[in-house]
């Protein structure tokens, strides 16, 4: 039975799907939006824009019947875990919550695991290699953490430094590892996994598990109308933040029974019947504090649109857009790099993660709301426009096939030469942010700047939005568009800059964030920073749906699961991949 916890307020909003374009009438003298509470038809949005002379805000949206759609309810079975019900915004579902005080817990699930192969040694493999063993460890299990790489492979000095060795078993050939595994957890880059499943596939043994921390190869195989192999379980846990945080919050967490990075577990296949209590084994291993469910494709719709969006992508975008605003018009530079990404990184998303995106608001001064508003309302719908497009990008696979073939093109290939991805940050606002930043004070999160805020909390709700019209849970919509950015990412770019995450994170979140920043960054300096220039005034309803969002209902409830632990990123924190590390400065 599951023991059943509420925080919730007593408000219901299902969440909405997009709907087929209905009849509307359009106006330009009104600003009124469509109410959260009815139907918003995101074509709609292209023609009020002709109409109105090319802003998103100057055109009237007509209500119209709500089409709602509650996403699917989530439920597993566990023999080992205590399955938790809550309530987020009248939707239900089931989480396990983590701790250390579980550990003992582990050779359970694991029940018939020998050996667990990491393969990778990337952002996620170090992070994931380490707090398993770690926890195994604790848990007096003989199950072997192996680290599986490529002959040759740089990574062996750092595995070996992190306690690996060939010696007593636990560091060696990939295609080894992966033959001698009954965990293979498959942490390789999302390209190099669609170049090499099927040498992968073959080479793991029957009723063996794979496991991922990504949905990418999901979404790559359905492209090419294939599937996972019917002998082996398909599970993922996917961290929502970066390996670097997973680590150092796994290691901040021993002092208090646990801290850590929530996850996300799926269950795509299973072959005896013990998938769900291993996936669940591992995330508790990894130190997750409340683990929720998905599906693998859900999963990987929101991940890789997240990175692109307020993950890295948008923020990239925005910051770029906004710090060219300031200093056009007259702001030094230091202190125009401290009102957009030292605010941001800073004290906007520590604000978020202790207390949530109205005490952002609340905190201002009451020509700082004005300005806020000013900015939420001209940036809301022109980035909500670039996330849509995004998410359908990857919905349809066209992301998927874009990670795959740029891949490719870092090799040479066809008599071209290589495109490896190069590096932003020797820009001038960049270079800027490395003399901030040298000078800055320990502790030093940032002025709260109302107009920047406007504008990242506004692209956070439209992010929300979108994957809440799209039928995500509350827990992925808020884990992907609040917690991984403002807990995880945010305090790294805080502590290294934008450009700093952008050249050195993931292969599919630095492409991303390439292929779509300039677009956030262009439709906020044509768009949104043009009609605040004009003058456009502000659209109230559009704040009145924000400050009434159920969203901040559902925020309470996360960060009452959430742990008391900050994570501490110190100046010098370094989460370069080590193929990475010498074209890196």
């Amino acid at each position: 039975m599951a023991a059943s916890i509420s925080f919730s307020p007593a408000i219901s909003a299902a969440s909405e799907t997009l709907a087929k374009p209905v009849t509307r009438s359009f106006a330009t003298a009104s600003l009124a939006p469509q109410p959260l509470s009815s139907k918003l038809s995101f074509k709609s949005l292209s023609l009020r824009r002709c109409i109105a002379g090319g802003s998103a805000i100057g055109a009237r949206m007509v209500s119209a019947p709500a089409v709602s759609k509650t996403p699917a309810l989530l439920d597993f079975e566990t023999s080992v875990f205590k399955k938790e019900k809550i309530s987020l915004a009248g939707n239900d579902e089931y989480i396990v919550r983590g701790g250390r005080d579980l550990f003992h817990l582990l050779p359970d699930a694991f029940k018939g695991i020998k050996q667990i192969g990491v393969i990778g040694w990337g952002s996620q493999g170090p992070a994931q290699a380490q707090n398993l063993r770690d926890s195994l460890a604790e848990a007096k299990s003989d199950i072997v953490v192996k680290i599986g790489l490529r002959k040759g492979s740089r990574s062996f000095a750092e595995a070996r430094s992190a306690g690996f060795s060939e010696e007593n078993g636990t560091l060696g050939d990939i295609w080894e590892t992966i033959s001698g595994s009954d965990l293979v957890l498959l942490l390789i880059s999302d390209a190099a996994q669609a170049d090499n499943y099927e040498k992968i596939f073959s080479h793991m043994k029957p009723n063996s598990i794979l496991g991922l921390s990504h949905g990418f190869l999901l979404g790559h195989l359905q492209s090419l109308k294939l599937d996972f192999p019917k002998n082996i379980s398909v599970i993922a846990v996917c961290p929502k933040g970066m390996g670097p945080s997973v680590r150092r919050l796994y290691v901040q967490g021993k002092e208090i029974n646990g801290a850590g990075i929530n996850s996300s577990f799926a269950v795509h296949q299973d072959v005896n019947g013990r998938a769900t209590d291993v996936a669940l084994g591992w995330s508790v291993a990894l130190g997750s504090p409340f683990t929720f469910a998905t599906t693998l494709e859900q999963e990987y719709k929101s991940d890789i649109f997240g990175e692109r969006g307020i993950l890295l992508g948008a923020v990239h975008g925005i910051v770029e857009s906004l710090f060219r605003r300031y200093t056009e018009n007259g702001m030094g530079e230091d202190l125009a790099y401290k009102n957009t990404v030292e605010s941001i990184t800073g004290i906007i998303s520590k604000t978020i993660s202790t207390k949530g995106m109205l005490s952002v608001y609340n905190a201002l001064s009451d020509e700082g709301k004005k300005e806020f508003q000013k900015a939420y309302s001209a940036s809301y719908y022109p980035l909500m426009e670039i996330l849509y497009e995004c998410y359908e990008d990857v919905a349809s696979g066209n992301e998927i096939r874009s990670v795959v073939l740029a891949g490719r093109r870092f090799y040479e290939k066809e008599g071209l030469p290589a495109f490896p991805m190069g590096n932003i940050d020797q820009t001038r606002m960049w270079k800027v942010g490395e003399r901030v930043r040298s000078t800055r004070p320990a502790g030093d999160l940032g002025p709260l700047y109302p107009f920047t805020a406007g504008v990242f909390v506004a692209l956070m709700m439209a992010q929300i939005e979108v994957l809440r019209k799209k039928g995500h849970s509350y827990s992925e919509i808020i884990n992907e568009s609040l917690i991984e950015s403002v807990d995880s990412l945010n305090p790294f770019m805080h502590a290294r800059g934008v450009s700093f995450m952008v050249d050195n994170c993931s292969t599919t979140a630095r492409l991303g964030s390439r292929k779509w920043a300039p677009r956030f960054d262009y439709n906020l300096t044509q768009q949104s920073l043009v009609a605040v220039d004009q003058d456009e005034p502000i659209n109230q309803d559009l704040i009145s749906n924000f400050l009434s969002d159920p969203i901040h209902g559902a925020i309470k409830v996360c960060a009452e699961l959430r742990p008391t632990v900050d994570i501490s990123v110190p100046a010098d924190a370094d989460f370069v991949r080590p193929e990475l590390r010498q074209s890196s400065n």
